[in-house]
This record gives structure tokens, C-alpha cells and sequence, in this order.
């Protein structure tokens, strides 16, 4: 029976778990040298509505070091919706390819590909979450805390699709998990109230940057105006302002936390210079594990044992 990975939520404790293992096993044979074709002929088709750097790149990539092919589609390609219906293109690239990535504006889109498509379905992006970039952040913090259970991560600034994301999460694996997000501009209520009643993880949200950061492990922000909001941009500068992660707001942290930006950063608003470039940050160890969890998880929908 065919999986997708639309959220953190699609996979259970002990698959992330299981992701996370598969990654760090894939990352050494990479750095080794040692080639792991374990996708052997397989084909991911690539649907962009939204241009990346870091998705495209990774997952075609990781395509390539598993011993498989992957076909971009861009949005002059598809007109997913629009030219064509999400029904029919999911139906016909599954006749094609062995699997499909989307990262796309409507979260119902992957989960309509999900639903015709006879092949797995990995959301690459959507605006309501970002599961791929967040298992990658798992990894990174595994890398460098050598824990995830009961990590304290602090999330400052928009309440974005990242931020969504992790409060899914901790309603899987147990973190300290404290969102600092402007008023109007907090993280989805649904989401939210449903991790909560879990209670899996302690959840805080709040207004104050100083409270979410205090001895926190991890310190985590992004843009401020995700792709879509650039109207925005300038009335959510001034509504932001307090929320820089600077060294100021860093010394309120743990003295060991790391640093942690999804990338694109807009340095000077989100994020300072000091910071990003600084000591405590991993940021380009975190943008390279989003291909290590990425062919974890290519393997486990489309691998052998899949």
C-alpha cells in the first residue's frame, strides 16, 4: 500500500525515528564515497509552483545519489489547477514516475495529489507546512544535541508553515516547544489546539521573544514575509522589529544553543549578520541535511521495503 508524506503527522514516532537513522546512514556513505543506488531506475517527478533553490536542488540530487532520475515541472509546464486538473496530472504522472514531490501555494493541492495519485506524494512546501525542511532540522539538532526528547526550541517570528510544522511535531515526539509570534500573526489555532491535546510536548505561545528564547537549546527563525506576502514585506518590517534574532535576544538562550534559519534569509531583518555568521549558528549544516532526511524519506516511500 503506497504512503505519502503530506505532514509530520503522516509518519509515526518510531518512523521518524526510523527516517532520521536511515539519514545519518546516507550521510556517511555520502561523505565516504560509497554509492547507495538503492533507487535504482526510479523516476520522482517535481512539481514547482513556487521556485526554490534548496528543494529542487536537494531532491534532484538525492535522486541522482540513490541511482534514480528526477523531471522538473515548473508552473508554465503544469498550470497544476488551471491548465490541467489535479486529478488528471496525479493520474498521469503516476503512469510515468515512481513517485511525486510538489511544493506548492494551497496545502489542499498535495493533499488532492495524494488522493488520485496511484504513486507517494511528498509535500515539498506548502503554505500551511514545511515537513521535509523540519525533519532536516531534526537531524541537525540530533547532530549537535545528540537529543531531540525534551529539547527546548525556541521559534521566533512569523507563524509560517515552519512554525506549523513544529507545533505538528510536538504532537508526535516530545519537545519544550515555545513559538514567539506578533499578535495577528500567530500559527494555525486548528493545528495548534490539536498538538495540544496530545500532550505530548509542552507548548508555549507567546508574544514576548525574551520568554521564548529564556535557556532555550535551539533558537529558530524565518523570513518574515514568506513567497506570496512581498506586499506585505514593509508593513510586517515594522510589525517584526522586535522580533530580530539578534545577540541581544541570543544571550537570554542556554550559553550552548544553536542557531537554526530555513533559509532564504533576508540578513538584517529576521537575522543579523553577527548572528548568522556567528559561533553558535548551523544554518549551512542544516540546509545539507535537507538532502540526507529528504533520501530517508524517498527510501522509505519508494524503496524496497516500502
Amino acid at each position: 500500500m503506497k504512503r505519502d508524506f503530506l505532514s509530520e503527522t503522516d509518519f509515526s514516532q518510531e518512523e521518524i525515528w526510523g527516517v532520521l537513522e536511515t539519514a545519518q546512514k546516507l550521510k556517511q556513505q555520502t561523505r565516504s564515497g560509497s554509492s547507495h543506488p538503492i533507487l535504482q531506475g526510479q523516476t520522482l517527478a517535481m512539481i514547482f509552483q513556487k521556485p526554490s533553490n534548496r528543494t529542487r536542488v536537494s531532491f534532484e540530487v538525492g535522486m541522482y545519489q540513490l541511482g534514480g532520475h528526477a523531471v522538473y515541472l515548473g508552473p508554465q509546464e503544469i498550470g497544476l489547477g488551471v491548465r490541467e486538473s489535479v486529478a488528471d496530472v496525479a493520474r498521469v504522472l503516476g503512469r510515468f514516475c515512481n513517485g511525486i514531490m510538489a511544493r506548492v501555494f494551497g496545502h489542499h493541492l498535495v493533499e488532492e495529489l495524494a488522493r488520485w495519485a496511484e504513486v507517494p506524494v511528498i509535500n515539498g512546501l506548502s503554505d500551511l507546512l514545511h515537513p521535509c525542511q523540519i525533519l532536516g532540522d531534526c537531524l541537525t539538532i540530533l547532530e549537535h544535541k545528540k537529543r531531540l526528547n525534551a529539547v527546548r526550541i525556541a521559534y521566533v517570528g512569523d507563524g509560517n508553515n515552519i512554525a506549523n510544522s513544529w507545533i505538528n511535531l510536538a504532537g508526535v515526539l516530545e519537545l519544550d516547544l515555545r513559538l514567539a509570534c506578533p499578535q495577528g500573526y500567530e500559527p494555525d489555532a486548528k493545528l495548534l489546539a490539536q498538538a495540544r491535546a496530545k500532550n505530548v510536548s509542552s507548548i508555549l505561545l507567546t508574544e514576548d521573544p525574551k520568554r521564548a528564547v529564556a535557556g532555550a537549546d535551539v533558537v529558530y527563525t524565518d523570513t518574515w514575509a514568506s513567497m506570496g506576502q512581498e506586499a506585505e514585506a514593509e508593513k510586517r518590517k515594522k510589525i517584526f522589529r522586535p522580533y530580530t534574532v539578534d545577540e541581544a535576544l541570543l544571550s537570554h538562550a542556554d550559553p550552548q544553543h544553536i542557531v537554526l534559519h530555513c533559509l532564504p534569509a533576508h540578513r538584517g531583518d529576521e537575522i543579523t549578520d553577527a548572528v548568522m555568521d556567528g559561533p553558535h549558528s548551523v544554518v549551512f549544516d542544516e540546509a545539507e541535511n535537507r538532502l540526507h532526511v529528504q533520501k530517508a524519506i524517498l527510501v522509505k516511500l519508494m524503496g524496497p521495503q516500502a
